[in-house]
């Protein structure tokens, strides 16, 4: 049977306007992916500058830290104490700069604390240079004082009265020369196998070693030395035989002690403290005194 005219056209009608709904949903298809493929690139080129920008932080930070190395590796000081904690802050830069090397430049907290840790170091190097300055320019006054006071004395001989002052000032300086001092002073941790060890895993006791120095004028006879040992934290390490002691008028506890026989004449002292319990990473400090006065201080570090 022949389709009627007016149905055929109508059905026309309805076929064109169903593939004009089709081609535009389909447009509208296309027009969305294209926009989420711009989103989604400009995201992956974002993430990728800021990835750059953080690898260059790092890169910068590592430079910085270089760079510090090198003006810690180039000071240097005529003073054993000095030396000493110049030694300690080399460690701890060289171990900043491990740190970083391991460390992702993403990870941004991170970053941020090395970059804390990198200027204290800075902080601390200009202490040491501002001691290092002072120490040299006091070291020059007094090597003037004593050359003036040299000329001076030669002077004085000639007088009663310049005699007389001499002989004063002479008899303060015996009474401060007959207090005992010390050098070389060294604070040491030890393994279980007695070995010396900078890893706070196997240290196992402190040895304190240092050096009673000749002395004509000082009395004669048994000198008690204490040895103050602290962790990181300023605790002092004591144990079942740690005992108090006087000094200046106030009493304090000693981590260990020994009572040598001193005859004027230099002696080398070892003296340990065991027994405190376990160690942790960080640096260690001793006091040494006697009950006259404080003979001098060190460190050790502790990985």
């Amino acid at each position: 049977m022949a389709e009627d005219p007016l149905e055929r056209i109508a059905r026309q009608e309805r076929e064109k306007q169903q593939n004009g709904g089709l081609r535009t949903t389909l447009y509208i298809l296309i027009c969305i992916a294209v926009a989420l493929g711009a989103v989604l690139g400009y995201m992956l080129y974002q993430r990728n500058g800021l990835v750059k920008q953080l690898e260059g932080e790092k890169a910068e930070l590592a430079a910085q830290m270089s760079e510090l190395q090198s003006d810690f590796n180039s000071l240097s000081s005529d003073y054993e104490n000095i030396n000493h904690q110049l030694d300690t802050s080399r460690e701890q830069v060289a171990l900043l700069i491990e740190k970083l090397n391991k460390t992702q430049a993403t990870n941004r907290a991170k970053i941020r604390q090395y970059e804390k840790e990198l200027g204290t170091l800075r902080t601390i190097m200009k202490s040491y240079i501002v001691q290092i300055d002072s120490l040299n320019t006091l070291n020059k006054r007094l090597t003037a004082d004593a050359r003036a006071a040299r000329a001076e004395a030669e002077e004085s001989r000639r007088a009663n009265e310049q005699l007389s002052q001499q002989v004063e000032d002479l008899s303060s300086q015996v009474s401060a020369g007959k207090i005992l001092r010390a050098r070389n002073i060294s604070l040491t941790a030890y393994s279980s196998s007695d070995k010396v060890t900078d890893r706070h895993s196997r240290a196992r006791y402190m040895v304190t070693n240092l050096t009673l120095v000749e002395n004509a004028i000082a009395d004669r006879g048994p000198v008690t030395v204490y040895v103050r040992v602290k962790d990181p934290e300023g605790i002092l390490l004591i144990n079942n035989e740690s005992a108090d002691f006087t000094v200046d008028g106030e009493t304090l506890q000693a981590s260990a002690s020994r009572t040598v026989d001193y005859e004027g004449s230099e002696i080398d002292l070892t003296i340990y403290v065991k027994d405190t319990g376990e160690y942790v990473k960080g640096i260690y400090s001793v006091e040494v005194y006697t009950d006259k006065a404080i003979l001098g201080k060190a460190d050790c570090m502790l990985r």
